[in-house]
């Protein structure tokens, strides 16, 4: 459960957070964005989902299709906007998207600025908002048998989380979590890169499911969906056994 120093500051009764579902999980892993919510519920947290949401402008961004990425952004803001909540995403890219780059964004409108640094301000990645806000370590997760972590660019590089998903895996019962070699390494994804770059991003992945496989692990878990669906992909071609699931799946099983 959260902790009592988090108990005791909302009085006992957790607030409400915003789930922004990302494009990736809303499309192709509703599943995942259901293992949140349990989470949450779980913990005594409300979910509100907010209809109006749709893509937070990244794929725009990261093309250099800045004029077309500001319309993205300002309506996600909007919608964000309308309820007081946290706003907890379960992507580190889309995290580091509202977080830092919708500053960038409209750094030359002073008032649009003004209402992205507010979103940025209460915007957090799953793994950290249970961490570091709910002050929670231990979700009562259980899991038969070997675990090994990737740690996605955006995440730990780009918003600086990397201990919290690691300190929720240590804390699934029955599972041995495995070092990854090379974990920091990229998959290959990164958007618009694997694009723009397959030949490069095809190394990339298949670096990383030769990692995968020295560490003897079934299981590989990821805290975005991005890099999921890439690996994923990279082992169905392979005709590999191993799968990819999100970190919310883990702790979700109990």
């Amino acid at each position: 459960m959260y902790s009592p120093a988090a108990k005791s500051l909302y009085n006992g009764k957790m607030p409400a957070v915003q789930l922004f579902i990302t494009c990736l999980i809303d499309s192709f892993y509703p599943h995942v964005g259901e293992a949140i919510v349990d989470v949450f519920r779980r913990l005594g947290v409300d979910v509100d989902f907010p209809r109006d949401q749709t893509c937070c402008g990244q794929p725009n961004f990261n093309a250099g299709l800045r004029e077309e990425a500001r319309p993205i952004a300002q309506h996600t803001i909007r919608t964000f906007e309308a309820a007081p909540g946290d706003v907890v995403i379960p992507s580190g890219s889309c995290a580091h998207m509202l977080r830092h780059n919708y500053a960038e964004l409209f750094a030359d409108d002073p008032h649009w600025l003004g209402r992205a640094r507010a979103l940025a301000a209460r915007t957090y990645e799953f793994s950290e908002y249970l961490v570091d806000k709910l002050g929670v370590t231990d979700v009562g997760a259980c899991w038969d048998g070997p675990l090994t972590y990737h740690a996605t660019c955006h995440l730990h590089r780009g918003i600086g989380v990397d201990r919290q998903p690691r300190t929720l895996l240590a804390h699934v019962r029955g599972a041995e979590v495995r070092p990854l070699p090379e974990e920091f390494d990229c998959c290959g994804f990164g958007g618009i890169f694997s694009i723009e770059h397959p030949e490069l991003s095809a190394e990339f992945l298949k670096r990383k499911i030769r990692n995968l496989e020295s560490t003897q692990s079934p299981t590989l878990v990821v805290a975005d969906t991005g890099c999921l669906m890439h690996i994923a992909g990279g082992l169905h071609r392979q005709q590999k056994t191993q799968r990819v699931v999100h970190i919310a799946e883990v702790l979700n099983n109990i």
